[in-house]
């Protein structure tokens, strides 16, 4: 059994027996990159926070039927796609989240799997000017991050943030996995960028 199944088990129990504070970290651990997925999906950050909240109601509603066929992430976020995909069609709008076969290049930075190819570099000492300049750069990168177009967004949060599995993914996101690689590989590319614009 993987540590993600037993995390999944233990939080699921808890979860079941009432208690607050099982919640409070699920929630705590996925409501940030819930609110990102559902307004890359949405275009909109204020509908995105709504989404998430109905996302909770429903994760709350319905965790007695949780099968276990997916990670526990992975179904959270199957729901919460669903019910922004809901509502982008209730709004007469579209969702385009795949890109076209036009723009299937993948980058030389990265590999066959997503990850960098050769990591930025990394400071040999830590001083107080580095920890500062650190949070710096990750403040910035916070906002590259916001700043990606919607689907590099969903796709690196959801594979590079929440770890969920590429097949996962790409069901949550109705796209292919060759697909999903390129988006990852870009958004990968431009916080690679942003951080080497900073620390370079």
């Amino acid at each position: 059994m993987s540590d993600h199944t037993e995390n999944d088990a233990e939080i699921l129990r808890a979860l079941a027996n009432g208690e607050r504070s099982a919640f409070e970290a699920l929630y705590r651990r996925h409501n940030t990159s819930m609110v990102r997925v559902a307004s890359a999906i949405l275009r909109n950050h204020a509908s995105g926070e709504e989404v998430a909240h109905e996302t909770w109601i429903a994760v709350l509603r319905n965790i007695n039927g949780f099968e276990g066929r997916s990670s526990l992430a992975g179904w959270i976020f199957t729901i919460l796609s669903n019910r922004a995909k809901t509502r982008v069609k209730r709004d007469g709008r579209t969702v385009a989240l795949d890109i076209s076969d036009q723009e299937n290049n993948a980058d030389e930075a990265f590999d066959a799997r997503g990850s960098w190819k050769n990591l930025p570099d990394l400071w040999d000492e830590i001083t107080p000017e580095r920890v500062i300049a650190g949070r710096q750069i990750m403040e910035h990168v916070a906002q590259t991050i916001e700043d990606l177009p919607p689907a590099q967004r969903a796709v690196l949060v959801l594979r590079g943030q929440q770890e969920l599995e590429a097949q996962e993914v790409c069901e949550i996101l109705d796209i292919t996995e060759g697909n999903m690689r390129i988006l990852l590989h870009r958004a990968r590319r431009s916080v690679r960028n942003a951080i080497d614009a900073v620390a370079g």
